[in-house]
């Protein structure tokens, strides 16, 4: 049986900077309301909300200080409700980020757990006696900088922090932890949620003995022996709902991020988060080998997944630039695998810089680029708010919105709506098998094939146009092109691909 999330395409909504509705700046549960018409109507299946729980904001959300609950910038349970109900009654899916890794220091558990050492929580987080000459347990660094372990003069001890000292790691060993959280996912799933994307998941366990490895800073507290039980733990949970998906945030080589897959006996998350195209140089060549290389490592059991972008990453239409982000967007939505868009690349958003006094991200480099608020329509602050927003927006950024690109067809938007609708009628695209074929210089081309059809992708990553040899039966045409004005072209011996250009052809 296919699944919902292998046919379906995931959007990334970053919740502070979505839809401000009460004019705060900050975006919030009822502005994503508000714009579920337009998700519904760009066609997408899923929507991913960034951490959305109660915190104090440290690190924008990722700091939990009550998984049970909202953040109240961003509204209130009954919110998160209303949004899944309208949601679902459009067809869309409503999918969480869960947070296990660590919580806020400001999290109850934590408060008990440093108020002595005798307290029951005490073993839920990770504390360990100075070295004898009261430097920390270890050279551990923080994600973010400096030590990973900060001094709590009350208990004599240091506790371990993988990113901020306001987020404490948990420590997964403990049995009681698992089953807390275990214990959070059931109360999201029985609320009505779809699944979760689990952040830092491959950082869940560290080494009982704090071992270190100068060569490698992170050996010892990623990718440790034991995690895969956890995170079949998980999927055992929320495979007795239907219809429900894990996502992983890992950030490893392919052939440790397949396992992540688990094993048809011990199934892991259902998507390991594939980052390869984010991180590969923009060159056909290089793009190919990893096209390659991960399917090559792919388990017979698991379904394939593709990001270019995400909350942490500078945007792909800044990464490639306007003309190959159009393209960009055509390998994303016609290869093997579930697609994850992230919110404004569907309009071609950019970085926007931000200044010194303005910088909220507490990790380096800066985060706030690529979290800059989604333009809705080319007025002040784009319609994303009507007060002063949390994050710059681009002072001027002609026809880079959603109101002004809409009825536009040759539009970065009306690219996405028409590869989406195109997926969702080509089952070789949604379903389909893949074979990469043989190109010219600068070209990606591969083959999507289903029982009755076969579609045929050429990507040209050269500013220059080239001839490509797409073989096939007579009869074939162009079913899509990033260069407005080409579709329904009839191919006939070698097709032409433009400069920067895209395009998928099939039977007439």
């Amino acid at each position: 049986m296919v699944e919902w999330w292998q046919r379906g395409v995931i959007y990334q909504v970053y919740p502070r900077s979505f839809a401000d509705s009460n004019g705060d700046g900050i975006g919030d549960l009822p502005g994503i309301v508000d714009r579920l018409d337009y998700l519904e109507w760009l066609g997408v299946d899923a929507i991913w909300l960034s951490p959305i729980f109660r915190s104090p904001m440290a690190d924008f959300g990722y700091d939990v200080a009550d998984y049970r609950d909202i953040a109240p910038i961003f509204g209130t349970l009954a919110d998160l409700d209303r949004l899944v109900d309208a949601a679902h009654g459009r067809g869309i899916r409503v999918i969480l980020d869960f947070v296990p890794n660590h919580t806020s220091d400001q999290h109850p558990w934590f408060t008990a757990s440093r108020s002595s050492r005798d307290d029951p929580h005490r073993h839920w987080y990770l504390w360990a006696d100075p070295r004898p000459d009261g430097s920390p347990p270890n050279g551990w660094t923080s994600m973010f900088g400096g030590s990973a372990w900060t001094w709590d003069e009350p208990t004599a001890q240091f506790y371990y922090h993988g990113f901020l000292p306001q987020q404490p790691d948990l420590d997964w060993r403990n049995p009681a932890v698992q089953a807390a959280m275990l214990d959070v996912l059931r109360f999201w799933l029985d609320r009505g949620i779809d699944g979760f994307r689990i952040d830092v998941l491959w950082l869940l366990l560290k080494d009982e003995t704090w071992r270190q490895d100068p060569a490698n800073q992170w050996a010892g507290r990623a990718d440790l022996p034991g995690i895969q039980e956890l995170v079949a733990r998980m999927r055992a949970t929320t495979d007795a709902y239907d219809g429900r998906i894990l996502i992983g945030e890992i950030y490893l080589p392919v052939e440790r991020l397949v396992a992540y897959y688990g094993t048809p006996d011990r199934p892991g998350v259902h998507l390991p988060y594939n980052f390869g195209l984010i991180h590969v140089p923009w060159d056909a060549g290089r793009i190919r080998d990893a096209i390659a290389g991960y399917e090559a490592a792919l388990p017979g059991h698991a379904w394939p997944n593709w990001v270019l972008g995400n909350h942490d990453q500078s945007r792909v239409a800044t990464r490639v630039g306007a003309a190959q982000a159009r393209v960009a967007a055509m390998l994303l939505l016609t290869l093997r695998g579930t697609p994850t868009v992230y919110q404004g690349d569907e309009i071609g958003m950019v970085d926007v810089p931000v200044p010194p006094a303005r910088r909220a991200d507490p990790a380096e480099p800066s985060r706030d680029p690529e979290r800059s608020p989604m333009r809705w329509s080319p007025v002040p602050n784009g319609g994303f708010t009507t007060g002063e927003p949390w994050l710059p927006m681009a002072a001027s950024d002609p026809g880079r919105s959603v109101e002004e690109q809409r009825d536009d067809p040759g539009s970065m938007l009306t690219l996405h709506r028409r590869l989406l609708a195109l997926r969702r009628a080509e089952p070789a695209l949604a379903i389909g098998g893949f074979e990469l074929l043989p190109s010219p210089d600068g070209v990606v081309a591969y083959r999507r094939t289903s029982a009755s059809r076969s579609l045929d992708v050429a990507l040209n990553l050269r500013a220059r146009p080239v001839q490509v040899a797409l073989p096939g039966p007579p009869g074939r045409r162009l079913l899509a092109s990033t260069v407005p004005g080409r579709a329904d072209e009839p191919i006939e011996g070698r097709l032409r691909v433009e400069a920067d250009e895209g395009v998928v052809t099939g039977p007439a």
